[in-house]
């Protein structure tokens, strides 16, 4: 639920960097609801750093500003440790997904190596079923094709 006095533009702005607040409705802090145009309750980032001043500067309980900005506790710590090393970027939340191609490894990419070395012209899809039959693993052909130019381009030993 993104509250209807949120401008478009900012709300796509905001999901944009993933920092739309899922439960804007959560938050009930008086300066969030009132009729302040600089509080919005839709901006995750300004909704945290609000919860972390309010304890630090205001004195507010952790339970009591946690519950008013629509947080847990743990959360609360959470954002706050995160601010203390990185400042504002520190409250954004991270990408979801992997971070990095966890499936393929250097061996797994050796394999696929060896299997380009012998047929060079096999598309990504004879890879990727290589990959199911030899190892059981499912990985999509784009993965493959992204995985194997990384590689290339780090000048891997032995290839081209």
């Amino acid at each position: 639920m993104i509250p209807p006095d949120a401008p478009a533009e900012k709300r796509a702005a905001l999901r944009r960097h993933h920092a739309l607040n899922p439960r804007p409705q959560r938050v009930r802090d008086p300066a969030f609801l009132g009729e302040n145009a600089f509080f919005d309750r839709s901006d995750l980032v300004q909704v945290k750093y609000e919860m972390l001043r309010r304890v630090r500067e205001d004195g507010q309980p952790v339970s009591e500003a946690s519950a008013a900005f629509g947080f847990s506790r743990p959360s609360f710590y959470q954002a706050q440790a995160a601010f203390q090393e990185e400042g504002l970027p520190g409250l954004l939340p991270e990408r979801p997904g992997p971070k990095r191609a966890h499936k393929l490894s250097e061996t797994v990419l050796d394999l696929l190596e060896e299997a380009l070395a012998e047929e060079p012209s096999l598309p990504s899809a004879a890879l990727v079923r290589l990959l199911e039959e030899r190892l059981g693993l499912s990985v999509h052909p784009r993965s493959v094709e992204r995985a194997l130019k990384r590689r290339r381009k780090k000048g891997a030993p032995g290839t081209p």
